[in-house]
């Protein structure tokens, strides 16, 4: 069973910018950042490929964030730039079944959850 773990949220400010983190317990898997706020449904942000060649944004996160990855250290990362209120969720990291490597935004297509971490955006 593979684990993943998130780290990096907190408050910010409009505008600013926020790094998260998300490490498993194996390698080479293909990983998504999705997102839920308070009485919304659950949306993808961002997904990588097992080997890191292919990547996808939801379109309200396209131009601002950056997904990347280390696979010798088993660390997914999300980089949020121009941060805006609606950002605001509890962000998870999820990974599809090994064999599957592509990204895909969607998330009937993980089996592997996260506990999600809190990102605030407020002035």
């Amino acid at each position: 069973q593979l684990q993943l773990v998130e780290s990096g949220g907190g408050l910010v400010q409009p505008g600013e910018s926020l790094t998260l983190s998300c490490a498993a317990s194996g390698r080479n898997y293909a990983i998504g950042w999705f997102r839920q706020a308070p009485g919304k449904e659950r949306e993808g942000v961002s997904c990588i490929s097992s080997r890191g060649g292919n990547t996808y944004y939801a379109d309200s996160v396209k131009g601002r964030f950056t997904i990347s990855r280390d696979n010798a250290n088993n660390t997914v990362y999300l980089q949020m730039d121009s941060l805006k209120p609606e950002d605001t969720a509890i962000y998870y990291c999820a990974a599809r079944k090994p064999q599957f490597n592509l990204c895909v935004l969607r998330d009937q297509a993980y089996v592997y959850w996260g506990q999600g971490t809190q990102v605030t955006v407020s002035s």
